[in-house]
């Protein structure tokens, strides 16, 4: 049977100041009336059942969960007690959901991201399920056609071209993986372009929950040693203890670097459905309409000789911008930024100076 694991542990520092520590990115509702986890759950509502979806966090973050998404158990939100990377994220949910079902196959996907339309992204996951299932080897995952020179998203370069698709996929492509790339320089990246044979790396995956498991095994023997023994504490009175002592004890590492760069056979589907990261504020302007001016704006806003920006405010607290181009402008209720869209980047730094500053009420 199908199970949607979703990584939900993302600081998302580049949405401050409306993203915190305890409200991030994915707990915002940045592109919608539904906050960006309540959207990824809406996209399994009627196929992937409340009791075989799970959810990896930050432990700080699970109250904020539950009350988002008060239909899933209380058992389908699991607190990580130290940040690890996604190899041990992915390790324990594999673990925990294989002691559910031997046999699973596994839906993994970033809590944070904008997928439509819906159809098209279940018969790409329908279709890597059938390959799951009928080689339980196989690792897959979807590749996103680039259309810009990102420096952001790592890379997957393509081989040569595996069976047909389902004809309900519209042309998508599927190719033996030949090689992930990191994220690269603006020089790189615009090789990758040119080239016609790189997709941007969307961080799902689906796969059999043993296979990767195995790969663990056999890459990581020491983080698949930890993740069993957590696992062998679920539900027992000792699981919060285990989890604690032995996931803080484990390296940390992506799970690219723990198992897909060096695991064979990958395949990766070129996705026939539209895909963003969501990854800074300058990612508004890409899913929300715009107004005469190029301005995406939301919240309540005045604008005057004001071209290019991107506006949030809460409540009925007015935004008026005068002359201003091309900038980004945030309110919240204790902190405003007004920043310049190419220093967006900046905004990371800014969030460290606050630590070092120690005005921590910010964070």
């Amino acid at each position: 049977m199908l199970h949607a694991v979703i990584m939900a542990g993302g600081a998302g520092t580049r949405f401050w100041p409306a993203s915190r520590r305890l409200i991030p990115k994915q707990l915002l509702n940045l592109t919608g009336e539904r906050t960006m986890i309540q959207a990824t759950v809406d996209r399994l509502q009627g196929w992937v059942p409340a009791e075989r979806t799970l959810l990896v966090t930050n432990r700080a973050l699970v109250p904020g969960l539950r009350q988002q998404l008060p239909q899933l158990p209380s058992r389908a939100i699991l607190g990580e007690p130290c940040k690890r990377d996604t190899a041990p994220c992915i390790g324990l949910a594999a673990a925990i959901v294989s002691r559910q079902d031997e046999q699973a196959t596994m839906l993994v996907m970033p809590a944070d991201h904008v997928i439509q339309p819906l159809g098209p992204f279940r018969a790409a996951v329908q279709q890597a399920c059938q390959w799951v299932q009928d080689d339980p080897r196989r690792i897959v995952t979807f590749g996103i056609r680039p259309t810009y020179p990102a420096e952001s998203f790592g890379y997957i370069e393509r081989g040569e071209v595996m069976s047909s698709l389902d004809p309900a996929l519209k042309g998508a492509v599927a190719h033996r993986v030949k090689m992930f790339r990191e994220k690269p320089s603006a020089q790189v990246a615009a090789q990758y372009l040119a080239a016609g044979t790189f997709y941007w790396n969307s961080g799902i995956f689906v796969w059999n929950a043993q296979t990767i498991l195995e790969a663990l095994r056999t890459f990581e023997p020491a983080m698949h040693e930890q993740l069993r023994r957590i696992a062998d504490a679920l539900e027992t009175a000792e699981f919060e203890t285990t989890l604690d002592s032995e996931f803080a004890r484990i390296a940390g590492k992506s799970i690219d670097y723990a198992v897909l760069e060096r695991y064979d056979p990958v395949v990766v589907i070129e996705a026939p459905f539209a895909w963003d990261d969501v990854g800074s504020w300058c990612s508004l302007a890409r899913l929300r309409e715009t107004d005469e001016g190029g301005n995406t704006i939301a919240g309540r806003h005045l604008g005057l000789n004001s071209r290019g920006c991107i506006v949030r405010g809460e409540g009925e607290h007015l935004i008026v911008t005068v002359g201003l181009e091309d900038c980004i402008v945030v309110h919240t209720a204790d902190a405003t930024l007004v920043a310049r869209k190419q220093d967006e980047e900046s905004i990371r730094q800014v969030v460290q100076l606050l630590q070092e500053r120690g005005w921590t009420e910010y964070l």
